[in-house]
């Protein structure tokens, strides 16, 4: 028993260290661990593009968002933007979704005008060569455009080397020019051999491969030490990395912060009256474990406050629902476990040991109720909408934490507290209802 009372004594004290870094860390205008906020609840601005796919191969079409979506991103992480989401969708008639589009996200940002001018412009590809220039008693490496883009392009494609097989060769890039690009490359290799000639996709370096002879005809190899999704990665963003898709602009929204504090507001309260009317509910039927479930509770608040800072998880109006339920799926799980105690109580077995064969009856269930709801979280998560994956993700995070609510915290909790004899007045406060049983 004493080891019990020594572990509650530790989570009592994790309990007000994790309450404590929830508040002073909100608290702190300055601090790295404030909540993010969405797009619903600290305002910005949405932009929605159509992607013309009439000039691209149906087989194509996937990756070539895709790679739209991840130029996009790097542009809108130049922004200096806090958590954007840039998310596609493609035409479906489960969804019912008629044309490909690319949603963009932007927290924070109010200048509509300015968004969609900076990412209205199409991404360049180019190649580069790489010279180091001294500066001061040190060298640096500067990239000097060579006039050899995108749209000397014709393809990219992935091979395993001559005659070997995926797995048993390492992966190399075949680059293919057309007949412009095909001169300029073998001038530009002829002159520079044992150089890097980096590749540069919306003015980043994504490959920096050196150059070993003059290359004619308009084939090169790009072989290195990379892995094969790494190669397909650079067969994607070099095939349209000069963005063959087209995008147009269909709509533009502004959050305005005054939603945003409403949401948050009503959020806030929702949770609070939620919280007292199931600690009310749980200590005026359960008694002594209704009290112990009430700590644990507010100490899975705190943790789940905790995890959601530190990721961080970006936080929506609809992962505060997914926070609240979460809640009552912890609340489930000390049902069913004081349940059983219960059950034991009336069955004549003294308080404690009712208690110990509780918890073991009640978890099989908690387990699977528990499996059963995160399989569907991580199902609502890959296949939803921004709104539903936001929901999700809490939800999945709040099902986990509650694992160490129900099963490990009322659990220490109520062994701490319950002798090991002990009749009459201890039988009462295990047992539930308004009568004495």
């Amino acid at each position: 028993m004493t080891r019990f009372r020594v572990s509650a004594v530790v989570a009592l004290l994790v309990g007000f260290l994790l309450a404590y870094f929830v508040w002073s860390t909100e608290a702190n205008p300055l601090s790295s661990y404030r909540f993010k906020l969405g797009l619903d609840l600290a305002g910005g601005t949405e932009l929605v593009y159509k992607a013309d796919m009439s000039q691209t191969a149906t087989s194509e079409r996937s990756d070539a968002l895709g790679a739209l979506q991840g130029v996009i991103e790097r542009r809108v992480n130049m922004f200096g933007v806090a958590e954007p989401l840039v998310q596609t969708e493609e035409v479906s008639a489960l969804s019912g979704t008629t044309e490909d589009r690319l949603i963009v996200d932007l927290p924070g940002v109010t200048d509509i005008k300015a968004a969609v001018t900076a990412l209205g412009a199409t991404p360049t590809l180019d190649f580069r060569i790489a010279t180091t220039a001294a500066t001061g008693t040190s060298t640096e490496a500067t990239f000097i455009p060579t006039g050899l883009t995108g749209r000397y392009l014709a393809s990219a494609s992935l091979q395993f080397g001559s005659g070997a097989t995926a797995g048993l060769a390492a992966p190399q890039v075949l680059l293919n020019f057309n007949s412009e690009g095909a001169k300029l490359f073998e001038k530009i290799t002829s002159e520079n051999i044992g150089q890097v000639l980096a590749i540069f996709l919306d003015g980043q370096p994504i490959s920096t491969p050196v150059i070993q002879e003059a290359i004619p005809g308009g084939q090169a190899t790009i072989s290195g030490k990379f892995t094969a999704p790494e190669a397909r990665d650079l067969v994607r963003n070099l095939n349209f990395g000069a963005l063959p898709v087209p995008i147009e602009l269909e709509s533009s929204s502004a959050v305005g912060p005054t939603l945003g504090a409403a949401a948050i507001n009503a959020g806030v309260v929702a949770g609070i009256i939620g919280f007292a009317i199931i600690a009310l509910f749980m200590i005026a039927w359960y008694r002594l474990p209704g009290v112990v479930a009430t700590i644990a509770l507010a100490e899975y608040l705190a943790f789940m406050l905790a995890i959601i800072k530190v990721i961080p998880v970006t936080l929506t109006a609809s992962g505060i629902a997914g926070l609240i339920i979460s809640v009552g799926m912890a609340v489930d799980a000390n049902v069913l476990i004081f349940e059983r105690t219960k059950e034991e109580l009336r069955g004549g077995k003294s308080p404690r040991e009712a208690v110990h064969i509780g918890f073991s009856r009640a978890w099989p269930a908690i387990r699977d109720g528990h499996l059963t709801m995160i399989i569907s979280g991580v199902i609502l998560f890959w296949l939803g909408t921004s709104i539903v994956q936001g929901f999700a993700l809490v939800f999945v995070l709040g099902v986990l934490a509650s694992f160490v609510s129900a099963v490990s915290l009322s659990r220490v909790y109520l062994l701490a507290i319950v002798p090991e004899e002990g009749e009459g007045a201890w039988k009462f406060l295990l047992s539930s209802g308004f009568r004495k049983h």
